[in-house]
């Protein structure tokens, strides 16, 4: 079967945040109802050095957590696993993302649930992975979503994936930490909470994963260069126009670049795959 059009689905399903105000929305949603599809920090380059590197195969149950609109999910179904499941607590999302077909015989399944409680059976997938999502956590919060990536997984030839956005360098001060933390808040109307890229894998080491590979990139969400890489030049160019057709769109999205060039030197995204570490005897 042909994956679904992402563009004949935007149509029928309303995107996350339909019908809010967008001066207040979350600033990832209101991207999305510009008709931004890719909304990691490290854009679909990233995205696809993680899949690369998950290796994923016929024989691998694929969990997706906090899928959102499905770039991802779309990317993932191309390689053909045994199965996917996609997880987010939107129902929009839920609804976009259980209308997608795989090219093979990949079983497909959208599923309504909060990332640190899936729902899902212990042990019942082989890879998980999740983006731009644990960035916007609390610690604690980011440490029951990782101990549930953990027991979704096998204990054996398993995988768990991260990209997210990540600050820099490692000894940041605790000023510019509150700083950077401050104004993304404003700018996005999200409390984001990145780490650094030790954190993050530290993280990961501290809930129960041994980190095998890394790869970061800069964060360049709303640059030109990386919107048309991201997009493609005409749906960048359909962005464009729809913002400078919405004045409040169009002072939030300015206000979120602004933001991110402040920055610039201090964000980073960063991609981490880890495994399973093994049980002490």
């Amino acid at each position: 079967m042909a994956a679904t059009d992402p563009q004949a689905l935007h149509q029928r399903i309303p995107v996350p945040g339909h019908g809010l105000d967008a001066a207040r929305m979350p600033g990832h949603w209101l991207l999305a109802r510009l008709g931004k599809r890719v909304l990691r920090p490290g854009g679909v380059e990233l995205t696809r050095w993680m899949l690369d590197d998950l290796a994923l195969g016929p024989d691998d149950r694929v969990v997706e957590l906090a899928a959102g609109l499905g770039a991802t999910a779309r990317l993932t179904l191309a390689r053909n696993p045994g199965s996917f499941t996609a997880v987010d607590r939107d129902p929009a999302a839920v609804a976009a993302l259980g209308a997608l077909t795989a090219p093979g015989a990949t079983e497909v399944v959208a599923v309504r649930a909060d990332a640190a409680d899936t729902g899902l059976p212990t042990g019942s997938a082989t890879v998980v992975y999740g983006e731009a999502m644990l960035t916007m956590q609390p610690d604690p919060a980011k440490r029951r979503i990782v101990r549930e990536a953990r027991r979704v997984l096998t204990n054996t030839d398993s995988r768990y994936a991260i990209h997210e956005l990540c600050l820099l360098p490692e000894d940041l001060d605790q000023e510019h930490v509150e700083e950077i933390t401050r104004d993304l808040g404003e700018a996005i109307h999200v409390g984001a909470r990145p780490l650094t890229p030790r954190d993050w894998v530290a993280l990961l080491t501290d809930e129960g994963f041994t980190v095998t590979a890394s790869w970061r990139t800069p964060m360049a969400l709303l640059e030109p260069r990386r919107l048309i890489a991201d997009e493609g030049f005409s749906q960048a160019v359909r962005i464009a126009g729809r913002a400078l057709r919405d004045p409040v769109a169009r002072q939030r999205v300015l206000q979120m670049r602004r933001v991110f060039r402040r920055h610039q030197a201090h964000l980073g995204a960063i991609g981490l795959i880890a495994t399973p570490t093994p049980s002490q005897p």
